[in-house]
């Protein structure tokens, strides 16, 4: 069991990224003066009751050579979003997909999907692909691709 005075320690840890080693948990215990197996059934327990919403991954991708980057951007009807999103969100090359408001006039978009590629060619041809083989050919959509990077991190509280 944690000790309350440590829980939020242990909250700032893990929001802040998981270390690179091959016993990551074990590592955080021994920061804190925890044991492993008790911070592992924190983690655990804040996954079940929803403290934690997700464990995800932020990858380098210009590091792997994925130097072109695109956001498709769609006008999908309503009543097929939900069953477009799914179709996009099980393409292996879309690393990122959801659903936000359309801003009319100007916008009319409500889907977007994230695409990685090793060039602005590759991604095209990805997108070609992922709408021939999932039907999107008549689905409105635009392509925007990257200008800037900036830093990713993932969700951080404040103690």
């Amino acid at each position: 069991m944690i000790p309350a005075e440590k829980q939020q320690l242990l909250l700032d840890k893990l929001s802040s990224g998981l270390p690179i080693c091959e016993f990551p948990f074990r590592r955080i215990a021994e920061e804190l003066s925890l044991d492993e197996q008790d911070v592992l059934e924190f983690y655990r327990t804040s996954l079940a009751n929803g403290t934690t919403k997700r464990v995800g991954m932020v990858l380098n991708h210009q590091r792997l050579g994925y130097r072109s980057n695109a956001m498709v951007v769609w006008n999908v009807p309503g009543e097929l979003v939900d069953h477009v999103g799914e179709l996009l969100g099980r393409e292996d090359k879309v690393t990122l997909c959801y659903q936000r408001p359309r801003r009319a006039p100007h916008w009319p978009y409500n889907l977007f999907a994230m695409i990685h590629g090793k060039c602005r060619q590759a991604v095209l041809a990805e997108i070609a692909r992922i709408r021939k083989e999932n039907g999107l050919e008549n689905i409105e959509h635009d392509v925007l691709f990257s200008t800037r990077k900036f830093k990713q991190t993932g969700a951080r509280y404040a103690s």
